[in-house]
């Protein structure tokens, strides 16, 4: 399974209380969102077989969708609150010495435990404010919002537990901090209120401070929009919970947990260990043929699965040994292996892909045809390199006696998934949703008859684990929506975009389009990538459009430098969890993957100043 990228909210080992109390309603919430999925994955697809074999469409599908996958993200997000599994920069805290870092966790704890407590607070009022109102479908409002506040409330006990992880010490001087900071803010409030600044900067110091101090990125943006709700009177906290409830409200994201769990099905039937094995046949002895297999493998993972992380996983865990076997650096294995996911990011049907189309209003089609030359040019860039740094005839895989012809035919039943996405894509016969949903199907019923790997229980445990992803990933969109509206509230897009069309006038649309991957490649760095596209793909996007750029050639331009940013040192999330599944230090990887993403920087470069590269393709699909 796909190891978590971990937060720092964590004391030390569970302590009694979580093994008691905590453990049972975790296995509670996960199973509820197991479930949730389970359910909205029925919907979808009875939703396409009414309509096409039945020709009597179930009008009521995509709301009773939304709501099951409302309360999917936020059950999820719960779960991998309990489970220590949210991304967070720990660059900075784990630069601390042992008792200042656990201050310094006791304190994001329990700022983690008033975030938590204040979403639920106020998800009440907002679920209060719109009782008895229904949606098109006749769908009641509460239906909405009534998990949203249940999963906060079940954030807020799982929080408050991991606190019982510290001393009453560092929870005092936590406690004290935050009463400290909130006091000064109340007592000069009192004494000159026209001296406290605009409720912007203080926003602005709560997401640099808790972004430093480890928090979970999802928490970082909802904690900060909470700031500006608290020390201002323009924005109610009704608002907020709202914003963060919409930020998921759409039918085109239940793609993210279902290619999710495709991924993960993926590997648990075998289908990943048997499809790596079969590129390792093939090109396993040439030259650098080990980093070879490694850059095919994630581009052929990148378009089944959708996930970055899952797509690490899956390739890593099987090359990784592989290439300490046949006495390899780890460290440039990893740096291989993470500058192979960058290059995926624009591979179809990638997760951010998905999102970005969702808050730009840009055709998912596309963008998913746009983005196949740039991850080629990536992709041979790699390999180029792989070839040319590369030994000959490294230690094959494992393959436990496999035939060449079973080979083949596992990958036959592997690429059928791919033709399943292209194929429902080009025909028109689905949106991305719905070929997500019988892309699940067609992983959990051919790969388990193929290969009967998957047992009733492991599918269970995948089930689970895929909705605590998706929970995770979906929560920071979810929080990064809320961050967007309280930025728009302060005409912040405005300002930026008559500044970026001005520096453009004057200097050519090139220095914008330079500026925009300066912009997202650091963003990407600090936040996970899909926070960042959230918050800067509607700032920018509707420059790009004034200033003639090709919407989704500009898109892909943003995945990419996301991409760059997400798995750059020092502070790449992205790196941290392919370390993590690489098994080696951060420190080991810093020199190798700088040489990999210089060179796919350049192709960024060569793609933005050549639009031929990400729109040929589109163009000549009509899009």
């Amino acid at each position: 399974m796909v190891p978590p990228v971990r937060g720092t909210v964590a004391g030390g080992a569970p302590s009694a209380i979580e093994r008691r109390l905590v453990r049972p309603l975790l296995r509670v919430v996960e199973a509820l969102a197991a479930l949730l999925l389970v359910v909205d994955l029925v919907v979808v697809c009875a939703s396409v077989l009414c309509r096409y074999v039945l020709k009597a469409p179930l009008v009521w599908s995509d709301d009773v969708a939304r709501v099951l996958l409302l309360g999917l993200v936020f059950l999820g997000a719960a779960a991998a609150l309990a489970r220590g599994e949210n991304a967070g920069v720990a660059f900075f805290v784990d630069r601390l010495q042992p008792r200042t870092r656990r201050f310094v966790d006791a304190t994001v704890g329990i700022a983690v435990v008033i975030g938590a407590a204040s979403f639920c607070w106020y998800g009440v009022v907002l679920l209060g404010d719109t009782a008895g109102q229904t949606v098109g479908a006749g769908v009641p409002q509460e239906a909405f919002f009534a998990p949203m506040c249940f999963a906060a409330a079940a954030m807020t006990v799982f929080g408050l537990a991991q606190l019982t992880r510290f001393r009453p010490v560092e929870l005092a001087v936590g406690v004290a901090v935050l009463a400290v900071l909130v006091g000064l803010w109340e007592a000069c409030g009192i004494a000159a209120p026209d001296l406290l600044p605009d409720p912007a900067w203080p926003m602005l110091a709560a997401f640099i401070v808790t972004l430093a101090a480890g928090m979970p990125i999802g928490f970082v943006l909802a904690l900060s929009v909470l700031v500006y709700v608290w020390t201002g009177d323009v924005m109610p906290g009704e608002i907020f919970a709202q914003q963060v409830a919409r930020g998921i409200d759409n039918f085109v994201l239940l793609a993210v947990p279902f290619f999710i769990l495709v991924g993960y099905l993926m590997e648990a039937n075998g289908m990943s260990v048997r499809l790596i094995t079969l590129l390792q046949r093939a090109v396993g002895r040439m030259r650098g043929g080990l980093n070879v297999v490694m850059v095919l493998s994630m581009v052929i993972f990148s378009g089944i699965s959708g996930s970055k992380m899952a797509d690490v996983a899956a390739v890593g865990s099987v090359l990784i040994p592989a290439a300490r076997k046949s006495r390899q650096s780890p460290g440039d294995a990893v740096a291989l292996l993470a500058s192979s996911a960058v290059m995926a990011e624009t591979i179809p049907p990638c997760v951010n892909l998905i999102i970005l189309g969702f808050v730009t209003n840009l055709s998912i089609g596309g963008l998913f045809l746009a983005g196949l030359l740039p991850a080629g040019l990536m992709a041979l860039a790699l390999i180029v390199m792989a070839v040319a740094l590369g030994t000959p005839a490294p230690v094959a895989i494992d393959d436990e006696g496999r035939s060449l012809a079973a080979l083949v035919g596992s990958g036959a039943v592997a690429f059928g998934l791919i033709a399943i996405i292209f194929g429902g894509y080009r025909s028109g016969f689905a949106t991305a949703t719905e070929i997500s949903a019988f892309a699940v199907i067609y992983a959990l019923l051919v790969g388990g008859l193929a290969f009967r790997e998957l047992s009733l229980a492991g599918t269970a445990r995948v089930l689970m684990d895929s909705a605590t992803r998706a929970g995770m990933v979906l929560f920071i969109v979810a929080a990064a929506q809320s961050l967007a509206y309280s930025l728009t509230m302060q005409q912040i897009p405005h300002a930026l975009a008559e500044f970026m069309i001005e520096i453009s006038t004057n200097h050519g649309a090139w220095l914008f389009l330079l500026l925009s991957i300066a912009i997202l490649i650091f963003m990407g760095s600090v936040l996970e990538g899909a926070a960042a596209l959230i918050i800067f793909g509607p700032l920018l996007m509707p420059v790009a459009r004034h200033l003639g750029i090709d919407p989704l050639h500009y898109g892909v331009i943003l995945v990419i430098g996301m991409g760059i940013g997400l798995f750059a040192p020092p502070l790449g999330l992205g790196l941290y969890g392919s370390c993590l599944i690489g098994n080696v230090r951060l420190e080991e990887t810093v020199r190798p993957i700088l040489k990999y993403l210089g060179v796919l920087f350049l192709c960024l470069v060569l793609i933005a100043l050549v639009p031929a590269i990400t729109t040929a393709l589109p163009r000549a699909s009509g899009y």
